[in-house]
């Protein structure tokens, strides 16, 4: 018997779930209960779709650490009932809960497809019900045509694309989000057309959910001119676990001596420090320049092609395993879940 795939649609907050009042024109949040009142196209899909939204919307500016435990908590309570899940999530900080939530969902063999829109779905031009609609059919995909998503992406404007490979890059473009250094998964146009070599193949280990994020860390983004001053209270920051530092190019760290006296000092109490570019695309790889000869044969790793969000959400979950120092940097140096390329 063939059964409609069972999706979950889990509302967090942004715009996509915003309407106008029809006495007053003002935005209110939409009552998912009546969806389909209001995008009467998700009626027309072949899915069993339950709903569920955070009583109070999120500004996705306002996202914190136990909001994206909760999202966790959320698919794993609805893990064996359920065929997929959409996220409908605020823009802003949408690349980092992504991020996070493909690494805490170990074992990932069900489809979790976040996406929003840059205006609300109740207004005339919105991109929300296309973003909408199109991320809850990629959920619903059937194993059986060989398309079944098995990992945590985002759709936006007719693209699919591999969660912890994504940045905004947009405010008020409707194609919001790049994954420069990734091919993207599907677009969407008359068909989906799946790239199903860039697709994640699922691992044989059972599903886990893990919770613990550590988020002492810091980020520090070199620029000309960086003054001592400036990276003293690196040095002095109590309880720092993680350092990113966002260098420029191929990884390059400036050959300064108050730079590298805060790596080494950092380095000395065991914080861990992840060397992340701060270019778009392309690999971090400090052999090409060694403008800091004295940094290059440290104990600092090197991020490979990751995106900063990406880096940052995988340095609390690394954090969070507890691991000894030299194991913590193995795993931040290892692609765990396609988030960075194998052939740097």
């Amino acid at each position: 018997m063939n059964t409609k795939p069972k999706i979950l649609l889990i509302y967090t907050g942004g715009t996509i779930g915003m309407i106008q009042d029809v006495e007053t024109d003002a935005l209110k949040p939409l009552d998912f209960n009546h969806l389909k009142s209001h995008v009467p196209e998700v009626n027309r899909l072949n899915v069993n779709l339950e709903s569920v939204a955070f009583e109070k919307p999120i500004d996705s500016s306002n996202i914190q650490i136990d909001v994206i435990q909760r999202l966790g908590e959320i698919i794993a309570d609805n893990y064996e009932q359920k065929d997929g899940f959409v996220i409908l999530h605020g823009t802003d900080t949408m690349s980092y809960t992504a991020s996070a939530l493909s690494f805490m969902l170990e074992g990932l063999k069900k489809p979790v497809i976040l996406t929003g829109s840059q205006l609300p779905i109740g207004v005339t031009r919105t991109d929300g019900k296309e973003n909408l609609i199109t991320a809850i059919e990629i959920a619903a995909a059937q194993k059986s045509v060989g398309k079944q998503i098995h990992e945590v992406c985002i759709y936006f404007e007719n693209q699919l694309m591999r969660g912890n490979r994504t940045h905004k890059y947009s405010a008020e473009h409707f194609d919001a989000f790049k994954s420069p250094n990734y091919p993207v998964l599907a677009k969407a146009g008359v068909h989906i057309n799946y790239d199903l070599a860039a697709i994640n193949v699922s691992k044989s280990r059972s599903f886990m959910l893990r919770t613990s994020l550590n988020n002492n860390i810091a980020v520090l983004s070199l620029f000309p001119g960086i003054s001592a001053f400036a990276l003293k209270g690196f040095e002095n920051m109590e309880g720092l676990k993680g350092l990113i530092i966002h260098s420029f190019g191929s990884g390059n760290i400036p050959d300064s001596k108050h730079i590298s006296k805060t790596l080494n000092v950092l380095l000395a109490k065991g914080v861990i420090i992840y060397n992340v570019t701060q270019c778009n695309s392309g690999f971090v790889d400090r052999r090409a320049y060694a403008t800091n000869k004295d940094l290059l044969k440290s104990d600092i790793v090197d991020g490979a092609d990751i995106t900063l969000e990406a880096a940052i959400m995988k340095m609390m979950y690394v954090l969070g395993l507890n691991l000894s120092l030299k194991e913590s940097q193995y795993h931040l140096a290892q692609n765990l879940r396609g988030e960075i390329s194998n052939d740097n």
